[in-house]
């Protein structure tokens, strides 16, 4: 198994004493109300309070400041401090942040995170194990009756959509500034098929970034109507177009051109699909190619974190998938991804690593046959 060096170190051997392997135990079998407890303090202030505060906070001057009883600032805070949010002083009773509460309620990640799990996952992940039996998101259904939560997107209600298109924008959008360089400097693309396009953000920093270039979003019919009504009267704009498919109907081909589009974009795409449906995805992609056509496939690739807390995320983020999103995908590894690249008749010309939050982009060429 291929593995980061941080993840060698992490997962390869036993860290804990027996003490601290206990301890995990009990927050694993706690995690429910650490969750929610931990959520409400972010969500009521009381971290932020206790950040901005030059020498910490009686409970009495918290329940003052919030306008909460005693009795839920009580319950709280010393859940708080059996979590590791909250230290107390023993001697005075003021209560201060930890580095655990400072990452909680300043880390951009954290917070996208912990409104993603309550907003989009919490109730859905009651169902894991259906899920995961029968190959199917059967917590989707606290949302709608849709096969898969892409096609539920534009009806989700309004905070849980927000909270999923914040979540998605959040990884990929930190790893643009890096990707369009490689895309455009490096590889001086002029026609770019995104597949998978979602609202066109992508398609937008791409006009802006290149006056020349023409992109075509590769999506959900009804995704092409959201994404044409978040392009309108924009920067370039009039070089966006749509093409709406189902990209798991296997006899629906990909758009072609006389010439073949000089880049075909797959950002945080293929972990939405099965193996199986990732590889008819690249074979119909692969016909739409020319010799010349390179496939960028950006992903965030969990062997190839830089730090294990990444890993951690991404890991984790495959039972929202298996719950929530279509029962069958997850976020993959080199080894999967490579496997599905090369099935398809396709082969890695090149990988960037580091991109963003923790992104790579695999660059695929026809191999030949």
């Amino acid at each position: 198994m291929h593995l980061s060096e941080s993840l060698k170190k992490a997962y390869t051997s036993e860290h804990c004493s027996a003490p601290e392997a206990q301890r995990l135990a009990e927050l694993i079998a706690w995690g429910p109300v650490v969750f929610q407890a931990s959520r409400l303090m972010v969500k009521w202030g009381i971290l932020d309070l206790l950040r901005d505060s030059d020498q910490g906070l009686t409970r009495e001057e918290i329940v003052d400041k919030t306008q909460l009883s005693d009795y839920a600032v009580k319950c709280l805070l010393e859940a708080s401090l059996s979590i590791g949010t909250v230290l107390v002083d023993a001697v005075t009773d003021r209560y201060t942040l930890s580095k655990t509460g400072w990452f909680l309620t300043n880390d951009p990640a954290t917070r996208v995170n912990l409104d993603f799990n309550h907003d989009v996952n919490y109730e859905g992940w009651f169902h894991l194990e259906e899920s995961l039996r029968e190959g199917k998101p059967v917590g989707l259904r606290h949302f709608g009756s849709w096969s898969t939560i892409y096609e539920g997107l534009s009806s989700l209600p309004q905070q849980a959509q927000q909270t999923w298109f914040d979540f998605d924008h959040f990884y990929s959008d930190s790893s643009f500034p890096e990707a369009l360089r490689i895309v455009f400097d490096e590889h001086h693309v002029r026609s770019l098929y995104d597949v998978g396009g979602n609202t066109g953000k992508w398609a937008l920093r791409c006009v802006d970034y290149n006056d020349d270039v023409r992109v075509t979003v590769l999506d959900l019919p009804q995704q092409i109507a959201l994404m044409q009504d978040h392009i309108r009267g924009k920067k370039g704009s009039d070089r966006i177009a749509g093409y709406g498919i189902n990209l798991l109907d296997d006899s629906l081909a990909f758009p072609t051109m006389e010439q073949g589009p000089d880049a075909i974009w797959m950002s945080q795409f293929l972990d939405c699909f099965s193996m199986p449906q990732i590889v008819s995805i690249l074979r119909r992609a692969r016909e739409a190619m020319t010799d010349d056509t390179r496939i960028f496939i950006m992903e965030t690739l969990w062997d190839r974190q830089k730090y294990e807390t990444a890993t951690l995320c991404l890991v984790l983020t495959s039972l929202y998938f298996a719950a929530m999103a279509n029962g069958n995908s997850k976020m993959y590894n080199t080894e999967d991804m490579e496997q599905c690249i090369h099935e398809a008749g396709l082969e890695i010309e090149a990988v960037y690593d580091h991109l963003g939050q923790g992104h790579s982009i695999l660059i695929c060429r026809k191999n030949g046959e």
